[in-house]
């Protein structure tokens, strides 16, 4: 029983951690947490929904329908949302309500045209696996192999690539690296592309697990605790957060009770902030939001 959870948490975890490196690859860059994310993530599991049942393709290929889609989405929301605050020079705030009411109105937009039924993916992956006396269940392995190997190649990405070399110089100093002649637009347009990818796949893994609905968004929240208890802006605390508290939460719905769940979550939480204000991994910054 214990093995199984620990893999089931740790699967869970590695959702999460999709999820989270998208917020912590926007805040390391322009300094906000970007709330429309949750956004993002939900209208690419609707998409993967969508072409699996439109179109009749497999899951697989619906999943890279969904990356792109919420690829498009995530780039399309800096272009009308962030990038005429960003040129105006505003604070971070500023940016953090744009992407509040970014969320709100994708979410309105959603239910006015989708409807708020909960929709359900075709069967997939639902076989298990036993080792020893545990099952372990194949969508929860397929779920870990696929957010190493995503989390893998961005890493990849970010220490081998020249644009992923610019954007860990922006992470250190935007303006510098615009003064040199990277061009700020295109780099931006890169990482919310990125985001959205990861996005877009963790959407279609919560909705298979779960189920597809204009709210799951907010499932997200997780996604930025696990972010801040990683330390928000890092891509390694992202990971080692969500892992940790996808752990977390599955120990305590097996061992303690599902209605605690998320008691414990919050409560890890506040006292790793009160012990690390910054996170495991965060540097200290002068301000958040």
């Amino acid at each position: 029983m214990f093995i199984q959870t620990l893999i089931t948490g740790v699967a869970i975890g590695g959702i999460y951690a999709l999820m989270a490196v998208g917020y912590s690859l926007v805040f390391s860059i322009l300094n906000f947490s970007n709330f429309a994310h949750g956004v993002v993530i939900m209208l690419g599991s609707y998409v993967g929904y969508y072409t699996c049942t439109l179109l009749g393709v497999p899951v697989p290929v619906a999943t890279l329908a969904a990356m792109a889609g919420a690829a498009v989405i995530a780039v399309l929301n800096e272009k009308l949302a962030y990038k005429p605050l960003r040129l105006r020079r505003a604070v971070p705030l500023y940016f953090m309500i744009s992407a509040m009411g970014a969320a709100i109105f994708l979410e309105n937009l959603v239910y006015v045209t989708v409807g708020a039924h909960f929709l359900t993916y075709p069967e997939f992956m639902q076989d298990s696996i036993a080792i020893g006396s545990s099952n372990i269940g194949l969508l929860d392995l397929v779920a870990l192999a696929v957010s190493a190997t995503a989390i893998t190649a961005l890493t990849l990405f970010l220490n081998k690539s020249k644009q992923g070399m610019a954007i860990r110089a922006a992470a250190k100093d935007m303006t510098m690296i615009g003064v040199l002649g990277v061009n700020i637009n295109s780099l931006l347009t890169v990482v919310f592309a990125i985001a959205g990818l990861f996005a877009g796949l963790a959407g279609v893994f919560l909705g298979i697990k779960y189920l597809v609905y204009p709210t799951m968004g907010w499932i997200t929240n997780k996604a930025y605790v696990a972010a801040v208890i990683g330390g928000i802006g890092s891509l390694p605390g992202a990971v080692i957060g969500g892992v940790l508290l996808g752990i977390v939460e599955s120990m305590v719905s097996v061992y303690v009770s599902t209605a605690f769940r998320d008691v414990f979550s919050f409560t890890f939480l506040i006292v790793l902030l009160l012990l690390r204000p910054s996170g495991l991994f965060g540097k200290s910054l002068d301000e958040k939001v």
